[in-house]
């Protein structure tokens, strides 16, 4: 260190603060991923939970169903891309996958802990939190069985030490949060069980030698037609955006929670590099100035049936047709511009939503530490 630098960290201390951990980029060669539906591309249309997901999931990007509950990318697809990596496969998908630079074990309708009830709008997945953990650790360990006897599926497969220096992606709870609420279950009762289960995870995967994580709080999910459906709301009990007051406030507080969770486990794995990300204040700053950033019909769904505020009909959503005199009709249709649309089909975002949140997140603005997505290897 030069001598006038450290004289001046002599008399001035805090001035370490305020100096960058390291300039260089962190160069992830993989992405392993765990979460919901926010983050899946596939393996809940793999599985045997729903069947595939149908047009016109994907038209947008893809132009055709490609497993995730979008009309296009997802926040998981964009990091992927600015890291320079290939979109990130679906553990649960079993054609044309590839591995080699990372896995995704989201799954829609996951939850951190695992439920024995269902939802409003169907059963949970049985891919809970604990259970992507235990799917990873078994990925790791035959992958490498597969990779060291070479072959054709050698390309495939992550290299070992891919394992260490990978990005740790998650994203999860929303759905804890509606079972939560809908089960009746008070927040004392539920959070507590669920946050020690989440950091049972991250620990587990540094146990492994994982050390790089960016961890999404939960959004807004008083802003989201599926939940504003399913309630009887007073007209005091909307903010003034039009978003469920409580809801919202249900999910600040597992925000809260989750943070000092996160506070916790740096204190216990010190060598961990943990970013939180505020998912929630980005979403809500789109959903409250949709019309300045290009958006319409903020609360409104893209691809729906019914019409109305919302357009969202639980019992006939995106992508469902029925038989009319021998012909199966579309019923929950795209809208005319899903470009111009934050909400996909009542619980999901669009690609352009996901893009715009992306954008911004990936700044570090919204992080703590507030680092950029490329230096996230790097510890405050």
């Amino acid at each position: 260190m030069r001598p006038l630098l450290l004289g001046l960290l002599l008399l001035h201390p805090f001035l370490l603060l305020f100096l960058p951990v390291s300039t260089s980029q962190c160069n992830f060669p993989a992405i392993f991923n765990l979460g919901d539906s926010n983050s899946d591309t596939g393996g809940l249309s793999s599985s045997f939970s729903i069947g595939p997901v149908t047009l016109p999931y994907g038209e947008t990007f893809f132009r055709y169903p490609a497993g995730r509950f979008s009309d296009g990318r997802l926040i998981i697809d964009f990091i992927a891309e600015r890291l320079g990596l290939p979109r990130v496969s679906s553990y649960l998908d079993s054609l044309g996958t590839n591995f080699s630079h990372g896995a995704n074990f989201a799954t829609a309708l996951s939850t951190i802990s695992p439920q024995n009830s269902i939802l409003p709008l169907g059963s949970y997945s049985p891919f809970s939190l604990d259970v992507q953990l235990k799917q990873f650790l078994q990925f790791k360990w035959r992958s490498q069985l597969v990779y060291k006897q070479g072959g054709i599926f050698k390309g495939l497969m992550p290299k070992e030490y891919y394992f260490s220096k990978a990005l740790y992606t998650i994203d999860i709870g929303q759905n804890d949060l509606t079972a939560l609420y809908f089960l009746n279950k008070s927040v004392e009762e539920y959070l507590p069980g669920a946050l020690k289960e989440f950091s049972e995870v991250i620990k587990s995967i540094y146990r492994i030698g994982g050390r790089y994580f960016w961890i999404h709080n939960t959004g807004p999910l008083g802003c989201l037609p599926y939940v504003l459906v399913q309630l009887q709301l007073k007209p005091t009990q909307f903010d003034r955006i039009g978003c469920s007051i409580s809801f919202n406030d249900l999910a600040r507080k597992f925000n809260k929670m989750l943070n000092e969770t996160v506070i916790q486990i740096r204190k216990d794995l010190p060598l961990a590099a943990i970013t939180l990300v505020d998912i929630f204040s980005v979403k809500y700053s789109l959903f409250r100035h949709a019309k300045e950033y290009g958006f319409e019909h903020p609360l409104r769904a893209c691809c729906g049936f019914g019409g109305g505020k919302y357009n969202f009909n639980p019992t006939a959503r995106c992508g469902k047709t029925a038989n009319i005199n021998g012909i199966d009709v579309l019923l929950g249709k795209s809208c005319k511009d899903p470009l111009k649309r934050i909400n996909w089909d009542g619980a999901h975002y669009t690609e352009s939503a996901n893009k715009w949140i992306f954008d911004r997140i990936s700044a570090g603005r919204y992080s703590d530490p507030p680092v950029p997505l490329g230096f996230a290897c790097h510890l405050k």
